[in-house]
């Protein structure tokens, strides 16, 4: 199977970034091929990197999408598309893909991904999901309606696919909008056992799984020390409960940068 892990799409709390990291820490991946970064990078937005060493210029590093392959940790296979999301030639890149994802004998493909939702903290992540085919988002659950948003790597991949037979699921958790701009490993949590629900991978999330503990500790510390961060909690909890209402509250909600930027003070110690 195929795990889409890129970088470029939202990824609040970090949700989708450490669960690619955690993935490849614990799979024993090579790289297999690394794409052309002059046909797909924006070398302005994403410059490349040099290494120096006393005053003298050593290897040049050129960021890019790259196709990692190996196997889980019961040895099965599995390949890993990682990096930056292409700025360019997008169908193109998605042709490549579906090129090697029929050389590799693929079956699957599940993109990794996030957003910032009002949702509490004190709840469990909500992982929904887009696919290819009903009975595959029914696996994992997804949201009804008809929408429409700009499409994510996977979404271009998955159609390409599509097209030769291979199914693909995205996987999206919902981040508690305040946490955004701090690692929130809760969520990273949610995505991989939704991985592993759908495509048999064995993943451990034991190491996740002890930093999310000590994550939610430290937002309930903080959150106990403000009556009006306490009241937000409770609404969102009460939205949360009520069948996911989309009602909204006239009662004004702290934004998430004001509850986040309090978050990171914490987190540095400057507030007791």
């Amino acid at each position: 199977m195929l795990v889409v892990g890129v970088e470029g799409w939202i990824d609040p709390g970090y949700a989708a970034a450490a669960a690619v990291a955690s993935l490849l820490e614990q799979f024993d991946t090579r790289t297999f091929c690394v794409f052309d970064t002059d046909e797909f990078i924006d070398h302005r937005a994403r410059r490349p990197r040099v290494r120096i060493k006393d005053g003298v210029r050593g290897r040049v590093y050129w960021p890019g999408p790259r196709l990692r392959v190996g196997t889980d940790g019961n040895g099965r296979g599995v390949a890993l598309l990682v990096g930056p999301e292409p700025d360019y030639h997008w169908q193109e890149f998605a042709g490549e893909v579906r090129d090697l994802v029929r050389e590799l004998g693929t079956r699957l493909i599940v993109g990794l991904g996030a957003f910032p939702t009002a949702t509490p903290h004190t709840r469990p992540i909500i992982v929904t999901s887009t696919a290819s085919e009903r009975g595959l988002a029914r696996q994992v659950g997804f949201m009804p309606g008809i929408r429409d948003r700009p499409a994510r790597m996977i979404d271009v991949i998955g159609a390409y696919c599509a097209d030769v037979g291979v199914p693909s699921i995205g996987l999206s958790a919902r981040v508690p909008h305040y946490v955004e701009t701090s690692p929130y490993p809760e969520a990273s949590v949610a995505l991989l056992d939704a991985l592993a629900a759908v495509s048999g991978l064995t993943v451990d999330t034991a190491g996740l799984r002890r930093a999310s503990e000590t994550t939610r500790k430290q937002l309930d510390e903080l959150i106990a020390e403000s009556e009006e961060h306490t009241t937000m909690v409770q609404q969102l909890e009460a939205q949360h409960d009520a069948s996911r209402s989309e009602v909204v509250s006239n009662e004004r909600v702290p934004t998430g940068d004001e509850i986040a930027e309090e978050l990171e003070r914490y987190l540095r110690g400057d507030l007791q």
